[in-house]
């Protein structure tokens, strides 16, 4: 798929891997909507990156917000991509140190949020993009975001690992569901990257964290993310697949 002249959405897109896959698809001549939360700084980053990038508030979860996202990315015309990046994590352990069972309530707005949501953004995007004329045997390409996590969960991890997983089992079968339409679906697994997130830490805790490491012994680069995202998309022949972009690192269980 060329990326010159189309529209993308991009949900999480006001910061981290979401901003850096924002700002390449612009590099390369795309127009994108920036899905993210009303309590982001979505519509500053917008006002960043150029009249070529459009803020619309949106909770992933939220049918109508994520409608309303979609219905300014037709607007803007040729909307045929997403790069889902929207999640987050939380720890529950199954047995507190308290010895009470872990939180049910916590584990499912987990779960809520990143599984429910990735679903959610698949199943609005695509039945647009299935309506777009085919050029070049394409219609669409959805890119989405797990984790490491989903293969080896550290302890604490269990809702979000899960959820990721969820998104790895998703990914072939809605890329296979999706043929008939003509749209390609496949997930990116990031390890550790500079995110926000992490950017809260004491530097010697992140240098730390980047020598676990193997090769290159660092934490990634959110372009590194947003570049597999555009190559994804640019690159007609991939599909169904999950893609590890970890610098070859297996967690530990803690």
């Amino acid at each position: 798929m060329n990326l010159t002249d189309i529209t993308a959405v991009v949900t999480g897109g006001a910061s981290g891997l979401g901003l850096a896959s924002a700002r390449r698809l612009i590099e390369q001549g795309a127009r994108v909507v920036i899905a993210d939360l009303p309590t982001s700084n979505g519509a500053d980053v917008a006002l960043s990156l150029g009249q070529n990038a459009h803020f619309v508030a949106a909770d992933v979860t939220n049918t109508d917000q994520m409608n309303a996202a979609f219905d300014v990315a037709g607007e803007l015309g040729n909307f045929r991509a997403v790069v889902h990046c929207a999640g987050g994590g939380g720890a529950v352990r199954l047995v507190e140190k308290d010895g009470s069972p872990g939180s049910l309530e916590k584990y499912e707005a987990i779960i809520r949020l990143n599984l429910i949501g990735s679903f959610n953004v698949l199943r609005l995007a695509a039945a647009r993009m299935a309506r777009n004329e085919s050029v070049d045997g394409e219609r669409g390409a959805v890119v989405m975001t797990a984790s490491v996590a989903a293969f080896e969960g550290q302890i604490g991890q269990i809702p979000y690992s899960s959820a990721k997983a969820g998104i790895v089992g998703m990914t072939i079968v809605a890329a296979r569901d999706l043929a008939s339409k003509q749209i390609r679906v496949n997930t990116i697994a990031p390890g550790i990257f500079d995110t926000p997130l992490l950017a809260r830490l004491p530097e010697d805790v992140r240098q730390s964290l980047g020598r676990t490491v193997p090769n290159p012994p660092r934490l990634g680069a959110p372009e590194e993310f947003g570049k597999l995202a555009a190559h994804i998309i640019e690159n007609g022949y991939m599909n169904g697949e999950t893609i590890r972009l970890d610098g070859a690192i297996r967690m530990t269980p803690r």
